[in-house]
């Protein structure tokens, strides 16, 4: 993969916050939440907010694609199609991840456009959730993870994206392989997305699409603008401003550890603004823009005792099974897919499994 000289890094940071900040203003504009649209069509039968994520998702990958076959950027360097893959952890911290988003009113990504329009329980989630995202990349739930649920995985003879496996089943071309995985997947979702009048309306639609096109602006901040051929310390090649070391586009569980860890640590000149963390708060700033031009801006804050006890064991479980699944509704659903990684569609339908789970036991109990 070719890249030119890679960017500075404050460069990269600004980037990044800008697409985080398209991020924010699209999501608090159209009401985009992967929750929302669970819970639109258990209690409601609306199906609208699930098209508008069908829409991003298909502009994602068709984004993707296009970087991948014009030599941009290779998925391979993600953390989302490597041979080796582990299901169990997928799962579990998918199911986990869905059901903690129900608990915390929304998920990672939601949580930060909540903050922005002035949802002070969101900046207990951030916290809590930051927390237990720090506990289970290096702490306690580490732990325990590392130990019962990571051992437990599929290893494959190929990358674990649907091309890379038609390929070599049918041997195919890679070029072939991926224009036909990615023209029946985009297709289909962008089908299924517009197929309602209400996607046509200019906020629906436009989000969705912004939603998406942040995704591949992710994608080629890291992959290619942050893209080193040879690090003059390693001479390996290296992904700059990221706490991977991987490529990577948005996602919004490991950079709320990345962030407090940076807040808690500002003085310790080896530590950077990544992307992750600058993508983060992009998204902030974005809702509170969009909040305060629309005059929706609204200070709220917990009803009692019990709303924030769900609140913090929602968040709980979302820190500890986003990192546990490498990703959240928008790190697996949106960045992963969009590589059409079969471990990410694990994960999302876990999400979506654990999300419908609990949204029915709160029906019921009324």
């Amino acid at each position: 993969m070719d890249a030119p000289t890679a960017l500075s890094l404050p460069t990269l940071a600004w980037l990044a916050f800008a697409i985080g900040g398209v991020f924010g203003v699209a999501a608090q504009r159209s009401n985009f939440c992967t929750m929302g649209a669970i819970a639109d069509i258990l209690i409601m039968g609306d199906w609208t907010r699930l098209r508008m994520w069908a829409l991003a998702l298909a502009v994602a990958i068709a984004g993707t694609t296009w970087l991948q076959l014009a030599g941009l950027i290779d998925v391979h360097n993600a953390i989302y199609t490597g041979s080796r893959l582990p299901w169990l952890s997928h799962l579990t911290g998918g199911l986990l991840f869905g059901i903690g988003m129900t608990l915390a009113s929304g998920c990672g990504a939601k949580n930060l456009v909540r903050l922005g329009s002035g949802n002070l329980k969101s900046l207990v989630v951030f916290v809590f959730l930051g927390l237990s995202a720090y506990m289970t990349l290096r702490g306690l739930f580490g732990g325990w993870r590392v130990a019962w649920l990571d051992p437990v995985a599929l290893y494959l003879d190929t990358p674990q994206d649907i091309p890379s496996l038609l390929a070599a089943r049918f041997r195919l071309d890679g070029h072939s392989a991926w224009l036909a995985s990615a023209g029946v997947s985009a297709g289909s979702l962008a089908l299924f997305g517009l197929s309602s009048r209400d996607c046509w309306r200019p906020g629906p639609l436009f989000g969705s699409l912004a939603i998406g096109a942040s995704i591949v602006a992710g994608w080629y901040l890291s992959g290619h603008l942050g893209y080193l051929a040879e690090d003059a310390d390693t001479l390996a090649p290296a992904f700059l401003a990221t706490n991977s070391g991987r490529m990577e586009s948005l996602s919004f569980v490991a950079p709320y550890a990345y962030s407090l860890e940076l807040l808690m640590l500002w003085t310790d000149k080896s530590r950077i603004v990544t992307l992750g963390i600058a993508s983060t708060a992009g998204v902030i700033a974005g809702s509170l823009l969009a909040a305060i031009a629309t005059r929706s801006f609204r200070i709220e804050s917990f009803r009692d005792a019990p709303d924030l006890a769900r609140h913090l064991i929602g968040a709980t479980l979302m820190g500890f099974g986003g990192v546990t699944a490498l990703g959240c509704t928008i790190g697996q659903g949106l960045s992963g897919l969009s590589t059409l990684s079969i471990g990410s569609a694990l994960t999302t339908l876990a999400i979506a499994a654990g999300a419908s789970l609990s949204i029915t036991i709160q029906l019921k109990r009324g």
